[in-house]
């Protein structure tokens, strides 16, 4: 099974990348993990985010679009990077996200969602 694992958004990755001794760190630790995870077979895809600052949402309403700028408000509803991962279950992938290094300076989540595959379609 295919499951998007999303790394949710704080005020300090809204504020964006500051190299400082704690994030180099945290980023050596993430380059480790995501190395044990492509040894695995499990990691698919991953990238991290730049903060809601630099984008866009498009809201539609039938036939109108109208364009919001960032930032955007509720950081708790933002996400700052991903992970597309194939485990055989939501057990396995709950297993590596418990073994994953905090990926924020102070509290943070992770979120795992499930794709839908062809086979949900039929």
């Amino acid at each position: 099974m295919r499951v998007m694992v999303l790394v949710k958004a704080t005020e300090d990755s809204e504020k964006g990348f500051l190299p400082t001794t704690e994030t180099t760190e945290m980023m050596e630790a993430m380059g480790r993990f995501n190395e044990e995870l492509r040894k695995a077979g499990v990691l698919l895809n991953t990238d991290g985010l730049k903060p809601s600052s630099q984008g866009k949402r498009i809201a539609f309403n039938g036939p109108g679009r109208m364009v919001i700028d960032g930032p955007f408000a509720e950081t708790k509803e933002l996400v700052a990077g991903f992970w597309l991962w194939e485990v055989k279950d939501m057990d396995e992938a709950v297993a590596w996200v418990k073994r994953c290094p905090n990926p924020m300076p102070g509290p943070s989540e992770i979120e795992i969602r499930p794709l839908y595959e062809m086979a949900d379609l039929g």
